[in-house]
């Protein structure tokens, strides 16, 4: 589908802005059923309007958030296979920088499943990717910050 430019724009900035309010509904303590619904609806928007304008890059960040949504939810088969997703874009993509963050999306899925084994052993692949990651100061704090909240998480479970 060839998209204007116009058209391109609109997606971007709804895409975005999707994405944003999703994580407001991410951090909010006490969410309601309702809430969740629409952190759902959110997520699958953006992932959407990215899906037509996005790079291989964008589409894995969607499909991150889309996991991680789904963990919020312990919905952990969903969770699961976004995360696959993501983890298959940024290796078929080369996206080594993002590999730390698939690693945590598949942890976190699998916490939700209650599988501790199989979550330990992707944290600390997200460990490791993220030690070799070529990212910015900013970047790797986030990203760090991700890995030691799951971490928290497999040990709380």
């Amino acid at each position: 589908m060839s998209l204007s430019t116009t058209e391109r724009k609109f997606h971007r900035k709804i895409g975005a802005r999707c994405f944003n309010a999703t994580w407001d509904y991410l951090e909010k303590k006490g969410r309601t059923g309702a809430g969740d619904r629409q952190m759902l609806h959110l997520v699958h928007a953006s992932s959407y309007h990215w899906s037509l304008i996005g790079t291989p890059r964008e589409n894995a960040i969607a499909d991150w958030q889309v996991s991680r949504v789904y963990a919020a939810l312990k919905e952990a088969p969903l969770a699961l296979e976004f995360a696959r997703s993501c983890l298959t874009l940024c290796e078929e993509s080369g996206l080594d920088d993002l590999l730390c963050t698939a690693y945590e999306a598949m942890a976190r899925a699998f916490v939700a499943g209650r599988d501790g084994k199989s979550a330990r052993r992707y944290v600390a692949r997200a460990r490791g990717a993220l030690d070799t990651a070529t990212v910015d100061d900013e970047a790797r704090a986030v990203f760090l910050g991700q890995i030691r909240e799951t971490e928290r998480m497999i040990r709380a479970r």
